[in-house]
């Protein structure tokens, strides 16, 4: 491993850390909190809930200690016109590329119309849930993947570098969720550990290895989208767009289990698998050649009228 290999190793562990303190602290808050009964809800989605919360309110000091808690390194260096331009653009492909995807899933049988989810009013309350839902997770998870932590590591390595530690804990932190106790186990302090170490679960689970190969080649995808644009716009975009398809998808259609091709999908949300791994890779190396191509040629264009101008 280089040393920009393990400069991103180390600001990716930093930014886990933080991820992982903010975990630890609602665990410890999850079971007074729901003693008061005040919370009518699983402990499962409370520690969740109080996770983000925690997340959210300690994010900016802890990004000013990271020294990106400016506008340049979180990619929202362009004009406020510019960069909802390009969120809408990065939407619109979004929505292209992952539709393709689950029009091969449905042509495959893995996923199957739900006639009930497909009524005129039905379907437009689940479109407008899932496009601010999308939006939503979109603008935070790209301001903290793709704008302070992508930043953080590229601002001293390489574009590789920043891209894979960035994609890396991008889709880790997918399965880092609460899980419910099983039925034995009483929900008290014990209880409450146990459901907090049952987090880190998920990442050994080999029948997650799809989900979490096609997450991380999104990541990689976004990570180049935002170093050939040089702000998060269109990874935003991008991001609520796949959203917006994976929700409505799930919400309009139903997997089939017994479909021969069941193991493309994933068991993640019965979308993402090894299809979308495969379909996304290319398409990253397909975007990365062409930017690269155009990127040259921009080159040469602007020396050339250099040239012309010292002339």
């Amino acid at each position: 491993m280089d040393d920009s290999h393990r400069y991103a190793t180390r600001i990716s562990l930093v930014f886990f850390g933080y991820l992982f303190i903010a975990l630890l602290l609602a665990a410890a808050l999850t079971y007074p909190l729901m003693q008061t009964g005040w919370l009518d809800l699983e402990p499962k989605r409370v520690m969740g809930r109080l996770a983000q919360l925690l997340i959210l309110l300690g994010l900016w000091p802890f990004l000013g200690l990271m020294g990106v808690a400016n506008r340049q390194a979180l990619g929202l260096a362009p004009q406020r016109a510019d960069l909802l331009r390009a969120i809408r653009g990065g939407w619109l492909l979004g929505v292209v590329i992952l539709a393709a995807l689950v029009l091969v899933e449905l042509y495959l049988g893995i996923r199957i119309p739900d006639r009930d989810g497909l009524r005129p009013l039905s379907l437009l309350e689940k479109a407008v849930a899932a496009l601010i839902g999308g939006l939503l997770i979109g603008l935070l998870e790209e301001l903290f993947f793709r704008g302070a932590l992508y930043s953080a590591i590229r601002r001293r390595a390489s574009i590789g570098a920043a891209a894979v530690g960035s994609a890396a804990l991008y889709a880790l932190v997918h399965f880092l969720k609460p899980h419910a106790l099983p039925p034995d186990v009483a929900f008290d302090w014990a209880g409450t550990w146990s459901m907090f170490l049952h987090v880190f679960v998920g990442l050994f689970q080999w029948q997650h290895l799809d989900s979490l190969t096609a997450l991380f080649s999104a990541g990689i995808f976004l990570a180049l989208v935002r170093e050939r644009s040089g702000h998060i716009g269109w990874s935003v975009g991008l991001h609520a767009g796949w959203v917006f398809v994976i929700q409505l998808t799930r919400r309009a259609t139903d997997g089939d289990l017994t479909s021969p091709w069941a193991f493309l999908a994933g068991q993640y949300d019965g979308v993402i698998g090894w299809l979308a791994a495969l379909w996304i890779a290319l398409f990253t190396w397909a975007y990365w050649r062409i930017s690269g191509w155009q990127a040259q040629r921009r080159g040469k264009t602007s020396r050339r009228q250099a040239s012309h101008a010292g002339s």
